[in-house]
C-alpha cells in the first residue's frame, strides 16, 4: 500500500518526465570546467538518454566544447551531443581563427559561436569594471566580428549573441542575416545581464532571431516564476527557445530542472503545443536538426 501511494504521489512527475522524450536542452554546464559544476558531461548524458531527450548542446565561458562533445557522443552514442565556443578572454576574444579550429574539431561536433558573456563590454560595464571584450564602436560591429561571422556563414555554424547589449543584439542579427546565417539566438534576453526589452526582443524575433529562456531563470521563489511567465507571454512562445543553463552545484541537475519547470509551466496554462515548439521544433532549427 505504501508503495502504491508512493507511486501515485510520483505520478504527475512521471507523466511529465515523460514528456522530456525527444527534448533538446541548448544550454548545458558541466564538469570538467574551470567553474565549480554539479555533474560531468557522461552523467548530464546518460540523463539525457534515459528520459528520451534528442540532443544536448554543452556551453563554457572558457573553452570550445566540440571536442568533450565528440568524446561524450562516442560513450553515449544514442543522443546527440553538441558543443560552440565563447568568445571570452580565455580563447582570445574576438578570434576568428579560434572559430574556424572549433568548426573543424573532429566529426564536426562544434556548432555553436557565442558572442562574449563574461567578459562582454555590457556585462563588465554593468557590474562596474572596466577590462572587457567589445564587438562594436560607434554602433557598427567590429571589423573582427565580421570576419567571425563570416566563418560562422563558412562553416554554416549558429549564432549566440552572448551578454551583448540590445542595440549590439540587433546589430548582430542584422549582419548575420545580411551574411546569410539563418541560425541565430539571442541569449537569455531578459536576464539581467542582458536586460532587453519586450519590445526589443520582438523586434528580433521579426528580424529571424530566436529567444533563449532558460528556466534556470524561473526557478526559485513564485514571484521569479511568475515573471518568466509573464515575460514568455510578452514575446510570444513561437519565437523562444526553452533551455535549462543548469549545471550549478546547489540547482538541480539539467534533466531533473527541466521536468519541473514543464509541470509547472503547464500548470501556469502554457499548451503542451507550445512546450513542444519551444523545446523541440525551436531548438532543433537552431542546431540544423530535424525535431523529433
Amino acid at each position: 500500500m505504501r508503495h502504491l501511494f508512493f507511486l501515485l504521489m510520483l505520478s504527475p512527475m512521471l507523466s511529465v518526465q515523460a514528456q522530456l522524450e525527444g527534448m533538446i536542452d541548448l544550454h548545458v554546464h558541466a564538469a570538467p570546467d574551470s567553474d565549480l559544476r554539479s555533474v560531468d558531461a557522461y552523467e548530464v548524458a546518460r540523463m539525457a538518454r534515459r528520459n528520451g531527450m534528442q540532443a544536448l548542446l554543452f556551453k563554457n565561458h572558457n573553452t570550445h566544447t566540440a571536442s568533450l562533445a565528440y568524446l561524450v557522443s562516442q560513450v553515449v552514442p544514442e543522443i546527440g551531443v553538441y558543443g560552440g565556443i565563447t568568445l571570452n578572454k580565455a580563447v582570445g576574444g574576438i578570434n576568428p581563427i579560434a572559430v574556424r579550429l572549433m568548426a573543424e574539431t573532429t566529426n564536426a561536433h562544434g556548432r555553436v559561436v557565442w558572442m562574449p558573456t563574461r567578459d562582454s563590454e555590457h556585462a563588465v560595464r554593468n557590474s562596474g569594471g572596466s577590462s572587457y571584450v567589445s564587438i562594436s564602436n560607434d554602433g557598427e560591429l567590429l571589423p573582427e566580428v565580421l570576419e567571425v561571422l563570416d566563418v560562422i556563414a563558412d562553416f554554416d555554424l549558429s549564432l549566440a549573441t552572448g551578454h551583448s547589449s540590445p542595440a549590439e543584439s540587433l546589430l548582430l542579427i542584422q549582419e548575420a542575416r545580411a551574411r546569410g546565417i539563418e541560425k541565430i539566438i539571442v541569449t537569455h534576453p531578459f536576464s539581467p545581464s542582458v536586460s532587453m526589452s519586450p519590445e526589443t526582443q520582438r523586434a528580433a524575433a521579426e528580424m529571424g532571431a530566436l529567444l533563449e529562456y532558460p528556466i534556470s531563470l524561473s526557478l526559485g521563489d513564485d514571484e521569479r516564476f511568475a515573471k518568466f511567465v509573464e515575460q514568455l507571454r510578452l514575446v510570444n512562445t513561437i519565437n523562444v527557445v526553452l533551455s535549462t543553463d543548469l549545471g550549478q552545484v546547489g540547482r538541480p541537475v539539467p534533466s531533473d530542472g527541466l521536468a519541473l519547470s514543464i509541470r509547472r509551466l503547464i500548470d501556469a496554462g502554457i499548451t503542451n503545443s507550445e512546450i513542444n515548439v519551444m523545446t523541440k521544433r525551436n531548438p532543433a532549427q537552431f542546431l540544423g536538426l530535424q525535431s523529433r
